[in-house]
């Protein structure tokens, strides 16, 4: 008798013992993942029928990649520890950053306040009120280089939480680098500078779609010529699934993004194998531990089927799809704020088996406010005991074979496509953000999702079930106003001892060459001769406008 038979053959008497086992006690009616992904009882090799290993999966380090990038994996070197840093002024995050070396991170994370995002200089009366409130308010190089005070640049890799203004970031931490001795070609790090996903989802867009999309294939052509340790761009699903978005549209809406920055990076001149080494990406990791396993392996999969299929790189390194995770800041609860301890250990743990480069755990008290040195001391703690303590970087893809990952695996792939079907259909991803196709779909998982809460098919423990009358009794991290009072008088003592001449003509030629080159070295320039990131903005609008979202119903 064939294997297959027997299987069969058991599962028909199984069959029956489950009959009487679910007449006394009835199985829970909700056992769909997060996505709608409706669940057998288990799984068996029945499921993965025709698998064949090396299409599927491989070893590691070898195509398709869905066991993991790296040959030896966390067995040689552990992923880079990251913790989101940065509130009030420079100072104040230089504090943060050199608190959380010293306990062990291995890799810096900026996060900017929102008029930083924006491209505005703290003294715009826009930014009035939002000062450090959500990061840290850069306007300068001065700011850049005080942020930095006392930390080597060249050696610790660096990312930057910034997308409208990445360039202008970007160039500030390019001078305040060299301000210091460093070399350009030796800086490590990663400025998110994925804009696609802002008219998605995020919204701190600035410059139309068309001329923002110019500006990030700008910054990836000059990191590929100059910086070659440096990642331009880190192709962001994770706002995307903050928003909204299920676990399937999270990476299906990344990887089109991701496609369509490689295919305007060829229009531009670039050969693939010049630049998409060195692309990165950064995906959320949810509370739903398997399936949020299943999609980092099968995006990882997508991502080398579609780039060999489409591009014919030479290099191997060219398929790779390298990422950052973050554990899921929308699945943190204000309520029993030590709970979410627990859940950033099994969405970090998620991320570890699902195979990320880099990993930021959110602190607990991050659904109240920035997070204070003792929550976000525990938040590193737990992604040192994962690699210390348990066991799980000991082996590679310990999960892989297993018939319910490998069945949800290749289920998550087959979702992804459909979406990347239709996508194509729209005639791109531009074409989809101008119908209002992705944020619709963002809108309409958003709607579902809190929906099942509000009617008790999800549970959120301490939220809508397992209620507790409380007082909070963690301590809250404040923002002082005397930060602000410190940055402004700086902003304004800087604004006074440049040469303005010299300024306007760097912002002039900004202007002159917006539509026609590549702005990174103007821009750069720019920072040198005193520009603002507000002014360098502003220019930039001059020549650009500002994009105001249509109305999607």
């Amino acid at each position: 008798m064939e294997k297959e038979e027997i299987y069969r053959e058991k599962l028909e008497e199984w069959k029956k013992i489950y009959s009487k086992s679910i007449s006394r006690i009835p199985e829970r009616e909700n056992t769909k993942t997060l996505s709608g992904i409706d669940l057998k009882t288990f799984y068996s090799p029945l499921d993965i029928q025709n698998f064949d290993y090396f299409e599927k999966l491989g070893y590691p380090g070898m195509y398709p990649y869905t066991r993991g990038i790296h040959p030896t994996m966390y067995r040689s070197r552990y992923w880079t520890f990251r913790e989101f840093s940065g509130f009030g002024d420079a100072i104040e995050t230089n504090r943060r950053l050199k608190f959380l070396i010293e306990h062990g991170e291995t890799g810096l994370s900026i996060a900017f306040d929102y008029p930083t995002l924006l491209g505005l200089d703290s003294d715009n009366p826009l930014s009035k009120g939002e000062f450090g409130k959500a990061g840290v308010a850069i306007n300068t190089l001065e700011d850049m280089q005080l942020m930095f005070d006392g930390i080597s640049m060249k050696d610790i890799s660096t990312s930057m939480t910034i997308n409208g203004p990445a360039a202008i970031l970007w160039a500030l931490y390019i001078v305040a680098a060299e301000s210091q001795g460093a070399k350009r070609s030796e800086l490590m790090g990663t400025i998110q500078n994925d804009i696609l996903k802002e008219y998605m989802a995020q919204k701190s867009f600035i410059f139309p779609p068309e001329q923002s999309l110019k500006l990030v294939i700008d910054t990836i052509e000059f990191g590929s010529r100059e910086m070659p340790m440096w990642n331009p761009i880190s192709i962001s699903g994770y706002h995307i699934r903050e928003a909204g978005a299920t676990a399937v549209q999270e990476a299906a809406f990344t990887i089109s993004n991701g496609l369509t920055y490689v295919e305007e990076s060829i229009k531009r001149g670039l050969d693939v194998d010049d630049f998409a080494y060195r692309l990165s990406f950064f995906f959320d990791s949810h509370i739903d531990f398997f399936e949020e396993i299943a999609k980092f392996r099968a995006a990882r999969r997508v991502w080398a089927k579609e780039m060999k299929r489409r591009f014919n790189p030479k290099k191997e390194r060219s398929l790779w799809m390298r990422f950052h995770t973050q554990t899921a800041g929308v699945s943190l609860s204000a309520q029993q704020p030590e709970n979410n301890i627990i859940r950033t250990a099994l969405e970090a743990l998620a991320a570890v088996l699902g195979g990320t480069q880099s990993l930021h755990t959110n602190s607990m008290d991050e659904a109240w406010a920035l997070p204070s040195e003792k929550a976000v001391m525990i938040a590193l703690r737990t992604q040192q005991i994962i690699a210390e303590e348990s066991g799980v970087a000991n082996v590679v893809d310990p999960l892989g074979g297993s018939y319910y990952i490998e069945w949800l695996t290749d289920r998550m792939e087959e979702d992804i496509y459909r979406y990347l079907d239709k996508i194509e259909s729209l005639g791109g991803v531009i074409a989809g953000l101008r119908k209002g196709f992705f944020q619709r779909e963002i809108a309409e998982s958003a709607y579902k999702f809190q929906k099942d809460l509000e009617e008790n098919r999800r549970v959120f423990v301490g939220v809508n079930r397992y209620k507790i009358d409380e007082k909070l009794e963690i301590p809250i991290l404040k923002v002082p106003d005397e930060l602000e009072e410190r940055h402004l008088a700086r902003l304004k003592r800087f604004k006074e001892n440049r040469d303005i001449s010299k300024m306007h003509e760097s912002l002039n030629r900004i202007k002159k060459y917006a539509d026609s080159d590549n702005l990174m070295r103007y821009i750069i320039d720019a920072v040198r001769a005193g520009a603002t990131l507000g002014e360098i903005t502003d220019s930039l609008k001059e020549v650009w406008g500002e994009y105001i979202e249509p109305v999607i119903w």
